[in-house]
């Protein structure tokens, strides 16, 4: 598998809690922007030409923001310049603040197949208080147009004031309005962001109430059909993300955009964040990357053990001999004996046991911490 991803980096508004890369007051660059994009993917086209690509994805920033013809001509240059499998997963971020019927018919042209949808609460107070844009209303109405549609919706933990009553409402919302995939993740509170003083002055849920709010929400998206296959995931059966799936299983993978971070041939490399810096360089006919790196068969060993342990299956034993030649519980020896209690071996490897996967990072640092031979 390898994938494509698209970073859209303009948004109407600004979350308190948002770290990314975006620009709410420069929409007026996306037509610019977009042409350099469409640039970029030519420029990688005869590099990668002898790949076949099984998913795309467009996040942002927010997609549905800019006009619906930029992703339709996204969609046309890389069906141009690569090759794309036949049931390619093609994905497109949406708030449903900025949806509308026209819009949805362009992404259906465009050949989009799944929407993922940033609903992060069914309570309006809680939505202002992330300054989004949108309410519980407009997520309906966002469902509505996407009738028919497959799409998954963003569910956020530990939210000023939220209570597990909270919590249900928002997953009950998603399921009714026919989200086949439901993500279900904590905030994180970065520096710099407006939420982090909200962090400061202790009007956030600590770690401990949003485990429990976490618990919660697992329980009753496994008792509605949403099946949990990594931490912060769960699908009916048949919808997991492919894109997502990708990354976990340490795909490959190409990203086009301002910061758009690519993982290719053995190479980690990722974008200007600045937008004046990556339009002139994409101009002048260079590649916009500001930092590359070669993993290390060490490095890859670890990144391959820490994404497997994420998911609900963990880590297969054959699929690391494949990958590096040699075995896992010899490599691992030491690390698997001090986390012998969080472990569960399966028929094909091991796990996680389900109670502790949501705490995985600590599981992990025994991992991390073991020499690997090169």
């Amino acid at each position: 598998m390898a994938g494509i991803y698209i970073h859209i980096p303009f948004c109407r508004h600004k979350c308190t809690y948002c770290d990314f890369v975006s620009f709410p007051d420069k929409v007026e660059y996306a037509e610019a922007y977009m042409a350099c994009l469409y640039k970029e993917i030519k420029m990688r086209g005869e590099e990668l030409k002898d790949y076949v690509f099984d998913t795309v994805y467009f996040g942002g920033g927010t997609p549905s923001y800019i006009p619906p013809k930029l992703i339709l001509g996204a969609m046309n240059q890389i069906r141009k310049c690569f090759r794309l499998a036949k049931n390619a997963e093609i994905t497109l971020e949406l708030n449903p603040g900025t949806i509308g019927e026209e819009k949805v018919k362009t992404y259906r042209r465009a050949g989009i197949n799944r929407f993922s949808i940033g609903l992060q609460t069914a309570i309006d107070e809680q939505l202002q208080d992330l300054g989004r844009i949108h309410s519980a209303r407009d997520y309906v109405f966002a469902t509505k147009l996407l009738r028919g549609e497959n799409f998954s919706t963003d569910v956020m933990l530990g939210l000023k004031n939220q209570t597990k009553e909270d919590v249900k409402k928002t997953i009950e919302l998603a399921a009714a309005c026919g989200s086949s995939h439901i993500s279900m993740y904590a905030l994180t509170v970065e520096d710099g962001t407006p939420i982090y003083t909200d962090y400061l002055n202790g009007e956030l849920p600590d770690s401990d109430e949003v485990a429990e709010l976490y618990e919660y929400g697992r329980a009753l998206l496994e008792e509605k059909g949403y099946a949990r296959y990594e931490i912060s995931n769960f699908a009916k059966k048949g919808y997991e993300s492919k894109h997502n799936l990708n990354y976990w299983k340490r795909g490959e993978y190409i990203g086009f955009g301002i910061s758009a971070s690519s993982f290719m041939k053995g190479k980690r490399f990722t974008n200007t964040f600045s937008l004046d810096e990556y339009m002139k360089c994409i101009v002048s006919g260079f590649f916009p990357a500001v930092s590359s790196e070669e993993v290390s068969l060490a490095d890859a060993k670890f990144e391959f053990v820490m994404l497997a342990l994420r998911t609900a299956k963990g880590i297969s034993f054959a699929d690391y001999s494949t990958a590096f030649g040699s075995d896992f519980t010899e490599d691992f020896a030491e690390a698997i004996k001090k986390t012998e209690r969080y472990l569960e071996r399966t028929e094909t490897g091991y796990k996680i046991k389900d109670e502790y996967l949501y705490v995985q990072n600590s599981v992990l640092m025994p991992f991390l911490e073991t020499p690997v031979k090169e």
